[in-house]
């Protein structure tokens, strides 16, 4: 069949979307794709169905800078629920034991949060996307079936307390800021072990994801108003440009014969790497009109060496 195009339109760069509860996120790629008329899209790491929030989404060449948002830090605004212990660890789920959480105070949630700052080592829950042996956990656990997992290390910068509401069943409002592969679920059902309370996720919004944050957002059904019948170019106005994801890395200005080697795939000479950064430190590359060619690596030997390069057309 050789090289049969993809259908859609070949653009680039990254919108923001605000996704809705209850939907899944390649369910909300596949929305935004269509919107768009894209040939290419992808997102940079799943919600739950049941969290809102920030959801980067990649169209075209910036699908190749994803990597760099998966491991960039999230900050999340999240409903802890005391006093119920679900199998999902969140309000998806069916609750297995009731107890009581009267007794419950906010200086007692307040002091169980302060154990989770700083640089933890958190057991992944069974309903996550992570794979044994190609199966993924959450499918397991749909079949009763549960499975040894190693803690991971994980880094919490940030754990607030917004709001507390005593009860049978009790209720804090949390911030968390955190590194990536952080699961707050795991947060809510062992802080509420620790209270032996038990506790799981009620609601959770994604409000920062790596340089993205929920003010950058928009919602689908916004899109889908500001299409109606009209042509897929009428929203283009809302991508970000395709170097925004790693926006973070300094920039270097090749001149134009260095650029042209470089969009080849070959490591350029550069004096003023070393001003940059050092060995192994990542850089965005321009020309000299300030046209983005991708990521380089700085070497020991003072070059940039392409590590994702973008399609110069």
């Amino acid at each position: 069949m050789g090289n049969r195009k993809r259908p859609g339109r070949p653009i680039s760069g990254v919108i923001v979307i605000d996704k809705p509860a209850g939907d899944s996120s390649n369910g909300v790629l596949q929305r935004v794709k269509r919107l768009f008329f894209a040939n290419k899209a992808g997102h940079t790491g799943s919600l739950d169905p049941l969290a809102t929030g920030v959801l980067p989404v990649c169209f075209g060449d910036a699908t190749k800078f994803s990597q760099f948002l998966l491991d960039s830090d999230k900050e999340y605004v999240s409903t802890f629920r005391f006093g119920e212990v679900t199998d999902t660890a969140d309000s998806d789920g069916e609750v297995l034991e009731s107890i009581d959480a009267s007794k419950l105070t906010k200086a007692d949630v307040l002091k169980a949060i302060k154990a989770y700052i700083g640089d933890i080592d958190q057991v992944p829950p069974m309903y996550s996307a992570l794979k044994r042996n190609g199966q993924p956990l959450y499918k397991l656990a749909r079949q009763g079936i549960e499975v040894e997992r190693e803690p991971r290390p994980v880094t919490v910068y940030e754990f607030e307390l917004l709001a507390f509401r005593p009860g049978a069943v009790a209720e804090a409002d949390v911030r968390v800021f955190c590194s990536k592969g952080t699961y707050i679920r795991s947060l809510a059902s062992d802080i509420g072990a620790d209270l032996e309370l038990g506790g799981h996720v009620a609601k959770l919004r994604r409000t920062q994801a790596g340089p993205f944050t929920i003010d950058q957002s928009i919602t689908i059904e916004e899109l889908e108003q500001e299409r109606g019948e009209k042509l897929a170019e009428v929203l283009d106005h809302h991508l970000l440009p395709t170097d925004i994801a790693v926006a973070d890395f300094p920039s270097l200005e090749l001149d134009d014969n260095s650029a042209f080697y470089f969009s080849r795939g070959q490591a350029v000479m550069d004096s003023r790497v070393y001003r940059l950064g050092d060995e192994g430190d990542k850089v965005r590359v321009f020309d000299s009109s300030g046209k983005f060619y991708g990521v380089a690596e700085i070497t020991d030997e003072g070059t940039v060496a392409p590590k994702r390069l973008v399609s110069q057309s």
